[in-house]
């Protein structure tokens, strides 16, 4: 049985079926490890002509994602099984980090909504969206990109979805800290050397030296973390 399902609703799902069929997600998604169905919000819509965007009640440049398509979506879903989250990307959501991440690694079922044009009917995020979930302070086009951010990081944290079951673990972040420098062969590379303590196979020491860097590294560059 899959860990996981995640369902994607999109006005724009062709941004988002190409990345879920390559690298780690792809090969998570084949070998069962998660479910990812998207939805294309078009298919909702209640006219032949599929609009699921009208201008904004009072005025103002842009256009709103309407109730209707939204609503029938979810929950048509919502009809066949329970949801641990249903998650609006948005610029004002709380932010994604680590802890989310694999907090929601554990769950279930998520449904993420993708966000487009102006933005979304309030109705929408006071009725149906439990969580409201930001990548940054910046506004890109739609929630599609957002959206695969979320569903690389929740993903790649899953039993079987990367070769080596440590490597998430030890990712940045996880411990609290930026992520320590890495090397690989060749030892001398036009005369810049990789640290001897990474080349003599003392574990303990490779550990010390690691952490030492990587709380360096999160002083200079992420001293918010340190807290």
């Amino acid at each position: 049985m899959p860990k996981i399902r995640i369902d994607i609703i999109s006005a724009v799902p062709g941004l988002v079926e190409p990345m879920i069929t390559q690298s780690i997600v792809g090969r998570a998604v084949a070998k069962g490890v998660v479910e990812i169905y998207v939805h294309n919000l078009h298919d909702y819509a209640e006219d032949k002509f599929r609009h699921i965007d009208d201008t904004p009640f009072g005025g103002g440049a842009g256009m709103i994602i309407k109730c209707a398509p939204v609503f029938a979506c979810i929950e048509k879903l919502q009809a066949e099984r329970q949801y641990d989250e249903i998650i609006y990307m948005s610029p004002d959501g709380e932010m994604l980090n680590q802890e989310m991440a694999n907090r929601m690694s554990l769950f279930g079922n998520i449904i993420i909504l993708a966000g487009h044009y102006k933005g979304i009917d309030q109705r929408i995020r006071d009725v149906l969206v439990t969580k409201e979930v930001s990548i940054g302070d910046y506004v890109l086009s739609g929630g599609e990109l957002p959206a695969l951010v979320m569903v690389d990081a929740i993903v790649r944290l899953l039993p079987g979805a990367i070769g080596d079951s440590e490597s998430a673990l030890d990712d940045a972040f996880q411990d609290g800290l930026l992520d320590s420098p890495h090397y690989t062969r060749p030892a001398d590379f036009r005369g810049m050397k990789v640290p001897d303590v990474l080349l003599g196979g003392n574990h303990a020491e490779i550990r010390k030296w690691r952490h030492k860097e990587a709380l360096e590294k999160t002083q200079t560059r992420r001293p918010d973390m340190l807290g």
